[in-house]
Formats: C-alpha cells, sequence, structure tokens
C-alpha cells in the first residue's frame, strides 16, 4: 500500500526503479520531497544521480514503482555546464529570456521581460553581461546565468546537475551561499554534486546513492565511514574540523618485507 503524501509533498517517489535499455540503473528507491527541502545527491559516476532528476522532472519514466508530482507543480532545471553549446549565437539577457513561459505566444520580449531579467541578473551579480555572449563568461558566470534563467520561471522546486563541477574554490562557495539565500526565500532545492567537502558537508540534507539509496538525512547521519564506503565503494576518514565534516581518502597500507 502507497504511503499517502504529506500536505507540503512536492513529488513522491515509492519503490521506484529505472532503466536504460532494460539495464537497471536504480532499483526501489523511495523518495519523499518537500516544500523548502534543500537536498543534495551523492554518489559515484554511473551510480544513478541524474537519473534521479529526470524522474523528479518528469522526463523519465520509471521501470517500476511510482512516481506523484504535486499538480501545478512549477519547476526549473539547471543542467550541467558539459552539455551546453557555448559557441550558439545569443547573449546572455537573450538565454534568460529563452525560458519566459510566454515565448512561443509572444516571440519578441516585452519591456516588463527585459527588466525582470535585469532584476534577475542584478540579484545573482552579472548585472552588467546582459549583452554579453555566452561563451565569454567564466565558470561560475555561466552557472548564474543558466539559474537566472530557471529563476525567470518562479519555480517552486529548482534541480541543478552538479552546478560547482569544474569552478574554482571561491566560485563553488559563491554558488553555495547563493542556493541557501534562495532556499531561505522559501525555493525546494534539489542538486547533484560529487563534491563532498567543498558542497556536500554544508547541505542540510544528502541522499547518498549507488544503485538504490544507501543513505538519508543529515551530513552528521550519513557522513561516516560504513555508508561513505558503501556509496562509493572505497575506504574514507572522516574527520571534524570546527565543526564541519571532512573527508578524506584512508591512505593504502604497505608491508615492508625483508630482503
Amino acid at each position: 500500500m502507497l504511503t499517502p503524501p504529506q500536505p507540503d509533498t512536492l513529488i513522491d517517489l515509492e519503490g521506484v526503479s529505472a532503466a536504460y535499455d532494460h539495464h537497471v540503473v536504480l532499483s526501489d528507491v523511495n523518495f519523499h520531497l518537500h516544500g523548502g527541502q534543500f537536498t543534495g545527491i551523492v554518489g559515484p559516476s554511473g551510480a544513478g544521480k541524474t537519473t534521479l532528476l529526470k524522474l523528479l522532472l518528469g522526463t523519465m519514466k520509471p521501470l517500476s514503482g511510482s512516481v506523484v508530482m504535486r499538480d501545478r507543480l512549477r519547476l526549473a532545471y539547471v543542467p550541467q555546464l558539459e552539455t551546453v553549446d557555448w559557441n550558439f549565437p545569443v547573449t546572455v539577457e537573450e538565454c534568460v529570456l529563452m525560458s519566459r513561459p510566454q515565448r512561443r505566444r509572444l516571440p519578441r520580449a516585452t519591456a516588463d521581460e527585459k527588466e525582470a531579467v535585469q532584476c534577475m541578473l542584478d540579484r545573482l551579480g552579472i548585472g552588467d553581461l546582459g549583452h554579453r555572449h555566452i561563451r565569454d563568461l567564466s565558470g561560475g558566470q555561466q552557472q548564474r546565468m543558466f539559474i537566472a534563467r530557471a529563476l525567470l520561471r518562479e519555480p517552486e522546486l529548482l534541480l541543478l546537475d552538479e552546478p560547482t563541477s569544474g569552478v574554482d574554490v571561491s566560485t563553488r562557495h559563491d554558488m553555495l551561499h547563493l542556493l541557501a539565500d534562495l532556499n531561505a526565500d522559501g525555493l525546494a532545492i534539489v542538486l547533484t554534486t560529487h563534491d563532498l567537502n567543498g558542497m556536500a558537508a554544508h547541505l542540510p540534507h544528502l541522499v547518498c546513492i549507488n544503485h538504490r539509496i544507501v543513505g538519508e538525512g543529515s551530513p552528521a547521519e550519513v557522513l561516516t565511514p560504513d555508508t561513505l564506503e558503501e556509496t562509493f565503494g572505497a575506504r574514507m576518514e572522516v574527520l571534524e574540523h570546527l565543526g564541519m565534516r571532512i573527508i578524506v581518502d584512508e591512505a593504502p597500507t604497505f608491508r615492508q618485507t625483508g630482503t
């Protein structure tokens, strides 16, 4: 029997399995996403992180189980930067405007829409880059542009695939603070990441997956040597520093032999 969804449930996954060409990637996943939630999905490459995002987006159908989305849920998606054609002839402002809901009905953006885009770019700290070509941005600026594009749709849920991949430490921290501010305003956020220390350890809620959910909870609950080993297939050491968890690979032990 399915568990009745809670009043603030945005998306409810019950016993979900997913596959590509009959190759099962996720198995028996139970995941309940609530309003205002801020969740990081962690796991090795090929573990099913992006597949889970596709299920949440509704762009992939489960092999079995159920995915129930709240009626009229407004959601937006920020893809991995590696999947974008950066030579496409479009400016930052034009790229953001492509997400406006009435684009098909009104091909040309109105003055109000352009003003809304400028306000969004200003809020994300790239207000002076609207007329720059998208390939001329830094990695952090490109990521902020796509977040602005997503936010223009006024979503209740924002999904991001590896938002800090390929950016430097400073940009990673800026991105984390930006997402935390958006979440504090009431936006539910789910992101995938392989960055255990720079991103995952700072999030309030984590899901560790390796073709199934291995652990779920706060960083203190799931960033443990046993859960990490089961997730990543390698033993890791968890240290405490200034109240934060730091993950390090355990050094291999070499046995000295006589000659």
